[in-house]
């Protein structure tokens, strides 16, 4: 392409549809969705700033039927009804478009590609280059040496060459790649069984689809009949697969200049879209003195501020009576360090309404800091509230807060909110809850970092060491924007009671007994950890010895590199995977599956395992030990899986093999003290169970209610044997078809799991279907709702959202389709074992049983408990009944409690 400015042609249509799909929903607190406005606009945003065009527009479908709907009447015909969500954000996105004076196209009679082609070829002809973009495959067709293809969502640019690497075939031959794939999203025929790879391999081998036709009858197998067969159809698959690229357009290239934006219009649009980033950047950028484009007070764009530093008491007597008429207060502690096993309060501050909060510093102590409140005395004017049940209160992340408090000796009660965990239940597949991250997303709003008053690096500097002024204007803000994201999350739970529901009596109430698990944390065993590390390394000095031997030298089993050359280059082993930069693959399901052949992979594997376990526990628990408890104490976070399940870090305990002999040696080191036992009950076969009660298959739960062998009675079902004929082989290939289908796996995977041939595994697959037809309609429906809806549920509503469900690409769509399937099994896994959780808690607390038996883990489906021996039958009976009764399923709820001296021996 020359230096010249490209004419810039966006597919509004496929933008629209992938930011609806793609991004979290969001909405206003109307309840407007806007969500798929704002990625589309925000699309457009960088388009226009990264490619600075002077002619640009933007294109979408017109409402209506369009020529191939005459040609083809079932084109597109199985599409779902566009969501009511997707449909009423088309106007406010179109009118946003406008206002950014941006030029809008929607041509009645055909689509937005055909449009697109025009344009394109309209202006190659008068020498002006092209940029188009796109995310659709189809657009592929129009590349040339002046025409380029941009996928924004992935900021990759396409030239021919570009076209070439990415689907096998030049530019030129994507139309009959098309007609040969077909498009199951347009409902374009194509030929039954021929998908990419194949119809790229046809295509290079014959050069177009007129000469693979004319030479039909060279094609052997089964393939080759499916091809004979569709000839009759490609012809119209091409004609439906081809853009139209000559449409009388009345339109010139001046039409497609960019105007001005009309900042009056985009200015009410993002008022009314909630768009308060944007709307507070176009306010700095009104001109000085500019009336009409101040931003009002108290608005995104300027917010009121009245942060007070307390310092005497009567301020202090001030706000706590403030405090005490409030609705909510929001609260947050200022600490020494973030390990709430170690932090000492700095400071706290309040906030009882937007834009006024305070901040009462306690310990600042660098040279010159004024006289503050003597910090215990402030603890125990604030204690009535603090530990009130019936003052609700409200945190970001209040766990914390719990913790902290609790090590002052204050019992935190009346936690009605926390802000991290109402953006968690709304959407838990957003990658971000902190309060930074948050108030960017929901309210415009760039917040303080503690970088930007401590420093970065070396030169940090702890809290205590701000200068309170900078640290009021920090902390205070905490509060103040924790209230202002309640404000605006709170709403939106509301509107979907289901899911307010979930948070009011499921999160929330778990937060103190999270704190009080963490906070007791468990003893281990360092000398027992210490041993095993010893014998770790011995093993794996071992294995690198044995490996030298088959290699002939020595080399880093460690280094990816050299893997590759002694694997690859030396022992010419099969290439069976590349990595993005086109080298030979080393990861660990590549060495898994040379390891059936080879030995030395199998080596690998077992040293990567070992050194893992002793760098991940036996060597870093010790150091993990508290000194003043002499236990260790993990975090468990509750806002970070998508699927509801709980994760714990600093150790993280949820990793810990139990498959392995080494793995369980490690649980060996999670001791109970003297006169103790620990007790561990955990779930037998949860997501099997939920997945018969959410099924309703007849032989799931007919098998499950009678209590039999769930693995040996699949393994009858599918092999039409009695379970006294079912072998050990038997059983296992069940089992694995039982679990595996609940992850979504396929007759591939199932095939090397059990090292079978594919047709063998498949045949285990249809027989399993036809005994448990209730599982595939399941199936099937679910991946149906994850289309139509953008996320499924779990038994009690939570949301699980699915962004890639209507991908193109099929890779993505397939593991996409694999996640909406297992996730409301693993999520109400989580909500069980949640429930559970709180149903314990309250017995062993009403029962007087807390002072003899305390919960000290939470692991998958497991819960671990440290008894005095004398209760631990009393325990484990009252755990089988409130573990059993966290929930009503179709089948029983099976539970399996052990008791040993340590977790192995009572797992």
């Amino acid at each position: 392409m020359t230096a010249t400015k490209p004419l810039l042609l966006v597919d509004g249509s496929a933008y629209l549809y992938r930011a609806f799909h793609a991004l979290p929903p969001l909405s206003t607190r109307a309840g407007q969705p806007t969500g798929a406005v704002f990625g589309v606009a925000n699309m457009l945003r960088k388009l226009r700033d990264t490619f600075q065009p002077e002619y640009m527009a933007v294109v979408f479908d017109a409402p209506g039927k369009t020529f191939r709907d005459e040609l083809f009447e079932q084109y597109k015909a199985h599409r779902p009804p566009m969501p009511d969500a997707l449909r009423a954000q088309i106007e406010p996105l179109l009118a946003l478009v406008k206002a950014l004076g941006l030029p809008l196209l929607r041509i009645p009679g055909v689509e937005a590609d055909d449009v697109i082609g025009t344009l394109a070829r309209r202006a190659e002809a008068q020498g002006l280059p092209v940029l188009i973009a796109s995310g659709d495959k189809d657009m592929a067709q129009l590349v040339n040496e002046h025409i380029h293809l941009y996928d924004g969502m992935k900021d990759v640019r396409y030239d021919p060459a570009g076209v070439e690497a990415k689907f096998g075939v030049p530019p030129a031959l994507i139309i009959d790649y098309l007609a040969l794939m077909g498009d199951t999203s347009d409902n374009i025929p194509g030929i039954d069984g021929v998908g990419p790879k194949t119809a790229a391999k046809w295509l290079q081998e014959y050069g177009s689809l007129d000469n693979l036709v004319a030479h039909a009858d060279e094609i052997k197998g089964k393939i080759g009949e499916k091809l004979r067969a569709g000839l009759s159809i490609l012809p119209l698959s091409r004609q439906l697969a081809t853009i139209h690229c000559a449409l009388d357009l009345k339109l010139s290239l001046e039409d497609l200049r960019p105007a001005a934006p009309d900042v009056a219009a985009l200015r009410e649009l993002y008022r009314q879209l909630e768009f308060r980033t944007w709307l507070r950047q176009l306010e700095e950028e009104a001109p000085a003195g500019d009336a009409s484009t101040a931003a009002p007070p108290g608005s995104a764009g300027a917010p009121e501020r009245d942060y007070r530093t307390i310092l005497s008491r009567a301020e202090l007597d001030a706000w706590l009576a403030k405090l005490g008429q409030a609705e909510l207060i929001a609260f947050d502690t200022e600490t020494t360090s973030l390990d709430y096993m170690r932090a000492e309060i700095v400071g706290v501050s309040f906030a009882v309404e937007p834009g006024r909060a305070a901040y009462v510093p306690l310990a600042h102590d660098y040279p010159g800091a004024p006289a503050q409140l003597e910090r215990q005395a402030v603890l125990e004017a604030l204690r009535p509230l603090l530990e009130d049940p019936e003052r609700p209160k409200l945190g970001q992340h209040a766990k914390y807060d719990w913790h902290v408090l609790r090590h002052h000796g204050i019992e935190l009660r009346g936690i009605a909110h926390d802000s991290m965990l109402e953006s968690y239940v709304l959407n838990s597949t957003a990658s971000r809850h902190d309060m930074d991250s948050l108030a960017e997303y929901y309210l415009g709003m760039r917040t303080i970092r503690y970088e930007d008053i401590a420093g970065k690096g070396a030169k940090q500097i702890g809290f205590s060491q701000v200068e309170i002024e900078r640290a009021t204007a920090y902390a205070a803000e905490d509060a103040d924007v924790t209230l202002r994201l309640h404000r605006t999350l709170w709403p939106k739970l509301q509107e979907e009671p289901r899911l307010a529901r979930l948070y009011q009596e499921l999160e929330i109430p778990l937060i103190p007994v999270l704190g009080k698990m963490e906070h007791v944390g468990v003893r281990v065993d360092a000398r027992l950890l210490k041993q095993h590390s010893q014998e770790l390394a011995k093993r794996m000095l071992e294995l690198e010895r044995a490996a030298f031997d088959l290699v002939g030298h020595d080399f880093n089993l460690g280094s990816p590199k050299q893997l590759q050359q002694v694997l690859f280059d030396e022992l010419r082993l099969p290439v069976l995977k590349k990595t993005p930069t086109g080298q030979p693959s080393t990861d660990e399901g590549t060495l898994e599956e040379l390891a059936l052949d080879f030995p030395l992979p199998k080596l690998i594997l077992e040293h990567r395992s070992l050194s893992k376990l002793k760098s991940t526990y036996t060597d870093k628990l010790p150091e993990q030990i508290n000194p003043r408890t002499g236990r260790v104490h993990t975090s468990y976070h509750q806002a970070v899986t998508s699927t509801g399940r709980l994760s714990s870090s600093d150790p993280n305990l949820q990793n810990i093999p139990v498959r392995t002999a080494e793995g369980r040696r490690i649980r060996q080191a999670f001791v109970a003290p003297p006169g103790h036992v620990i007790v561990a009950a955990d779930y037998s076969q949860i997501e099997l169970r939920i997945m018969a009660h959410l099924s309703g298959d007849a032989g799931l739960l007919r098998a499950f209610a009678e209590g039999v062998d769930i693995h040996r009675a699949t393994a009858a079902e599918v092999l039409g044997l009695s379970p006294a004929e079912v072998s050990d082989e038997q059983r296992r290939a069940a089992k694995a078809i039982n679990f595996g289908l609940i992850y979504g796996m396929s007759a591939f995977g199932l095939a090397r799991q059990l090292g079978i041939p594919q047709g063998e595994a498949k045949r285990y697959v249809d027989l399993y279907f036809t005994r448990y037809p209730g599982v595939k309609a399941f199936m099937e429906a679910t991946r149906a709702q994850a289309a139509e809806q953008g996320y499924v549920e779990t038994l009690y509503g939570r949301r699980l959202y699915v962004p890639e469900i209507r991908d193109r690409n099929p890779t993505r769509r397939a593991a996409a389709e694999r996640t909406a399937i297992n996730a409301p099994m693993q999520g109400t896994a989580a909500d069980i074992i949640k429930r559970a959780m709180l149903a314990v808690d309250r017995w062993l607390t009403e029962s007087g049983l807390e002072q003899h038996a305390r919960m000290i883990m939470q692991v998958h489906d497991e819960l671990v408990f440290e008894v005095a021996e004398s209760y631990a039958e009393a325990v484990k009976t009252g755990l089988r009944e409130h573990m059993a009764g966290a929930a009503r399923l179709a089948v029983p709820l099976v539970v399996d409690v052990g008791v040993g001296g340590n977790w192995e021996e009572a797992h």
